[in-house]
């Protein structure tokens, strides 16, 4: 009996022996496994630290290029910009073919995009346009502070170089801005689809040309000149807006051929433009007044034929002009209509100007009444034509006529449109008794944008 039980107690310790090899060895076998899986993820970590070292390695070379322009990274492999956010490119053509009744400028704006016009009898036929370039870039910060710049480069077909806007701007969003540079100031006589109005230019060059009746439009403080710069001033509060706009140029500029009232004029020093404007917008209606004024005294000066040194610098504007949008919430139907008026006290002349006009549907109808009161006209020294300029002192009329339609999407196209446009004006002297004369034109104009 003790030799049975020896047996089955050997037999027991030899099996259980057995097991925990058995056991003892499939632990073995995972602690291995997870060991080289540890081992792995050590490896696949220190990638992963590496990669992160490069980046940032290439993120510190990038800003260093951005401080220090004149040094050039050699290990970044893209090109990279400053960083700063909302840098656009765009542009624009117009091609224009023309065709009006003579040269000849109603009021003082040159009567196509080449410069070189000089008022005429003889009709006129061409083809005008230009290409333009814009660069605009934009920077807003968290605090709501912002600042950019916008460049504009013309090419006319005729082969002369401009810019229409370059200035830089900086301000608090939906609060303040300060704009510096070339630009346009807040619309005070607006022509909505305008395409061919002989006096619908928008500089503060060559706005008065005499002999011609001058349709005035709060255009001469207003910017965008081609002898000097701007600053303006604006300001948001809740409905309203404020704006100063301050213009600094070669006060003769003013006038084509540098002459007024027949006499010729000489610069003395450069004019300060004030042109203030306080306007108030809600929904589709909105509402403006607006002064400018030349605050330097004899910035220009004239000898009349007796010999007497004249000062015609002093002028002052005033405008108001109200507007309804009501494309704003309605593109298809929606009616888009102003109503503008301004007076210009100058010395020896007073000039009276009212206008209103629509677009409904891409079709726009307008009209314009300009009164002329010269006091004073140096007649000597004018060559006189015989068609009805306005070359002597006295009262004068303007009845202007004009109109536009556009054919959006031309070939299915939504960059590239067609309009047509075409004016009609009386112009005629309530002293001399003048039938007036008559004067038209029409134009095609291209635009495509890009």
């Amino acid at each position: 009996m003790n030799k049975l039980l020896l047996s089955v107690f050997i037999t027991g310790a030899v099996l259980s022996g057995n097991s925990y090899a058995a056991l003892s060895s499939e632990l073995e076998g995972r602690l291995l496994l997870l060991e080289q899986r540890l081992r792995q993820a050590e490896a696949r970590a220190g990638k992963a630290e590496e990669k992160i070292q490069q980046l940032s390695h290439d993120d510190r070379a990038v800003n260093t290029a951005v401080a220090n322009p004149q040094k050039t990274p050699t290990d970044t492999q893209a090109l990279t910009l400053t960083g700063f956010n909302n840098l656009k490119l765009y542009g624009d053509v117009e091609l224009n073919m023309d065709g009006a009744s003579r040269s000849g400028q109603l009021t003082s704006i040159k009567t196509n995009d080449d410069k070189h016009w000089k008022p005429g009898n003889h009709e006129r036929w061409d083809i005008n346009g230009r290409l333009l370039i814009g660069l605009e870039g934009y920077t807003r910060h968290d605090n709501g502070f912002f600042s950019g710049f916008t460049v504009q480069p013309l090419a006319n077909i005729n082969g002369n170089m401009n810019v229409d806007d370059a200035a830089f701007f900086f301000g608090e969003e939906k609060n303040w801005q300060v704009k510096v540079g070339r630009f346009e100031a807040y619309d005070m006589f607006p022509l909505n689809q305008d395409t061919f109005v002989e006096y619908s230019g928008n500089t503060a060059n060559d706005l008065y040309s005499d002999g011609y009746g001058y349709i005035y439009m709060m255009k001469e403080g207003r910017g965008r000149s081609n002898s000097g710069g701007s600053l303006n001033l604006s300001k948001n509060i809740g409905n309203w807006y404020l704006e100063l706009n301050t213009l600094l140029e070669e006060g003769t500029a003013l006038f084509v051929d540098k002459r007024y009232h027949g006499n010729d004029l000489v610069s003395n020093k450069n004019a300060v433009y004030l042109r203030p404007v306080v306007a108030w917008k809600k929904e589709a209606f909105s509402a403006a007044v607006a002064m400018e004024s030349n605050v330097v005294k004899n910035a220009w000066r004239y000898e009349n034929a007796q010999g007497e040194t004249s000062d015609p610098s002093r002028r002052r504007g005033y405008g108001l002009t109200l507007s309804w949008n009501g494309q704003a919430t309605d593109p298809q139907d929606g009616v888009i209509a102003s109503f503008s008026t301004a007076y210009l006290d100058a010395q020896d002349e007073q000039d009276f100007s009212i206008g209103a006009n629509t677009l409904w549907r891409r079709f726009e109808v307008g009209y314009i009444y300009a009164h002329n009161n010269i006091e004073k006209f140096n007649s000597s020294n004018v060559i006189q034509d015989g068609d009805g300029v306005f070359d002597a002192a006295g009262k004068y009329s303007i009845h202007t006529v004009h109109t536009s339609y556009l054919f959006p999407d031309i070939m299915n196209m939504k960059n590239f449109n067609l309009y047509l446009g075409a004016y009609a004006s009386m112009l005629n002297s309530a002293d001399t008794g003048s039938d007036g004369d008559t004067r038209y034109g029409m134009r095609v104009r291209f635009k495509y944008l890009f």
